[in-house]
């Protein structure tokens, strides 16, 4: 049974839901968007590829992506010892997960869930670096989704009791902070103090902030996060994603979560690994182009896969909100709020982002999906992708 935070929460967010389907029913392209009985979605082993004029899109102009994405591929994050360079001015910059050989530049464009560009292995398991911080937030979704996170607004001391929020700066801390990147949290996590991350010499000098009024990026305390997480699911997070989202929406086999080498805990008299959420001292999600692609249809869709709702819509509702330390961030994934980052993009669109060009872009007003690999220039990528957006052709599946 629901409490009264949560029904009226539903309430107030499926009213939010209407007015926004609406708008977006006003500014959507002449070009047909497939029906719910219409809609598509990949098996494991097939996705279907359709020509770029059945999705409603113009071949030649979509070819300017992959060009585009050809003349601008990352030149860092090469291997372990280029991540070890770009942590040479952190003083805790030792890399306690593993590190591997990136892959050369790749990405998909997927739209009305057929595939309509793709280049590059996209089936290659590559490090992903703090795009994992939008999969960190789902399991907490999850959580919340199946009850055992109350409210976002809770203090996440009422959950979690190995010490980590005892002090009385740290137990004000709530679940929305965390996720918000605003919790100011003090401490030392795997070895790791919370100021040394992106390292700043003023840190050290700067008041104590009050959690939630300043957004602060920051891996320590994200890694806090999937600690926290992993209190309540009282199983790896790897293990919940398995088993909640990515077999529901048939990934491949092939991604792996890391943590560190001392991010071990005991729980329930079993030893766990806390995931970290994203490369900046190796580990991270490892995941295929095309995982990542299923990852961000499942969100275009509302949370729904062939029927099953995975994700709660209301979930992903709050998790695409601007916060108000930041407007342009969400519950650890990017917004275009003011069309400030993306300025061709729809103001409603989000994307997961990671170190060395990593994206994973989602537009519900376009039905689109965008994944790149290894291109720092989103922007560009993008606005080559809605310029091929053709509302004279047909746009419906055939």
């Amino acid at each position: 049974m629901m409490t009264p935070k949560r029904t009226w929460l539903v309430a107030v967010l499926a009213s939010q839901l209407v007015s926004q389907h609406a708008t977006a029913q006003q500014q959507r392209t002449p070009a047909r968007s497939p029906s719910r009985e219409e809609l598509y979605y990949p098996t494991r082993w097939q996705w279907e590829t359709r020509r770029p004029e059945q999705v409603g899109m113009n071949a030649a102009k979509l070819q300017e992506v992959v060009a585009f994405a050809n003349a601008n591929e990352a030149k860092t994050h090469r291997n372990g010892d280029d991540l070890a360079v770009i942590l040479a001015g952190e003083p805790y910059n030792k890399i306690v997960g593993p590190t591997m050989e990136r892959g050369p530049h790749s990405g998909l464009v997927v739209r009305h869930g057929y595939i309509a560009l793709e280049w590059g292995d996209t089936r290659r398991v590559d490090w992903t670096f703090s795009a994992t911080k939008s999969y960190l937030a789902t399991t907490v979704g999850l959580a919340f989704d199946a009850g055992l996170i109350q409210d976002l607004k809770d203090p996440v001391r009422e959950y979690v009791r190995d010490g980590s929020f005892d002090s009385p700066h740290n137990a004000r801390i709530t679940w929305e902070h965390l996720l918000q990147q605003s919790s100011e949290w003090q401490g030392t996590l795997w070895d790791k103090p919370d100021w040394a991350d992106r390292f700043d010499p003023q840190a050290g000098k700067r008041p104590v902030l009050e959690p939630g009024s300043k957004y602060t990026y920051n891996d320590v305390r994200v890694n806090l996060a999937a600690l926290a997480a992993l209190h309540v699911w009282r199983k790896p997070l790897p293990q919940v994603l398995k088993d909640r989202v990515m077999d529901p929406i048939e990934a491949s086999t092939t991604w792996r979560w890391h943590g560190y080498e001392n991010s071990w805990v005991d729980l329930d008299g079993e030893r766990m690994q806390s995931v970290s959420g994203g490369g900046h001292w190796g580990g991270g999600l490892w995941i295929s182009a095309r995982d990542h692609a299923r990852f961000g249809l499942l969100h275009l869709r509302r949370g729904k896969w062939k029927g099953q709702q995975l994700l709660t819509e209301w979930w992903i509702q709050l998790a695409t909100a601007p916060s108000p330390a930041n407007p342009s961030y969400g519950y650890m994934w990017w917004l275009n709020a003011g069309k400030k980052q993306l300025a061709s993009a729809p103001e409603s669109s989000f994307w997961a982002a990671g170190g060395g060009g990593n994206y994973v872009w989602v537009d519900r007003e376009n039905d689109l999906v965008v994944v790149v690999r290894w291109i720092p220039n989103l922007n560009g990528v993008v606005e080559r992708v809605l310029a091929a957006l053709d509302p004279s052709a047909a746009g419906t599946p055939q």
